[in-house]
């Protein structure tokens, strides 16, 4: 896949949070931590955006969320999960269909060295 300068600061700051706190804490810590990491990188993101769903015109919200949507072009979906399995790649290419966004990252915080827990999507 196309290496964007986006993703590469993204995935640095992850990198940068997981060398602060290794694996073993639970998704939100990680999520708030990148947060900040994003934030004081002077990198726009929103936290917790909400995903509606359209279904045969009708726009439902159902509940599901963007764990972090970056510069209003790459998801990120984290986890800090032992192993990361098919269900949560088809989340993740679910939401970018959704929310039209064709960038994703799928971010697994609980290995250890974090870039065997990185994998980029494009759709």
């Amino acid at each position: 896949m196309e290496r964007d300068l986006l993703t590469g600061k993204v995935i640095g700051c992850a990198i940068e949070v997981h060398r602060a706190l290794g694996p073993g804490l639970l998704e939100s810590t990680y999520e708030q931590c990148l947060a900040r990491e994003l934030g004081m990188q002077e990198i726009p993101f929103r936290l917790q955006v909400p995903l509606p769903v359209k279904y045969k015109g009708i726009q439902l919200d159902c509940g599901y969320r963007i764990d972090l949507l970056v510069d209003k072009r790459l998801i990120l979906e984290l986890k800090a999960v032992e192993n990361i399995k098919g269900i949560h790649e088809a989340q993740l290419l679910t939401y970018m269909k959704l929310s039209g966004i064709g960038k994703g990252l799928l971010i697994n915080f609980n290995v250890t060295k974090l870039v065997d827990g990185v994998k980029r999507f494009k759709i």
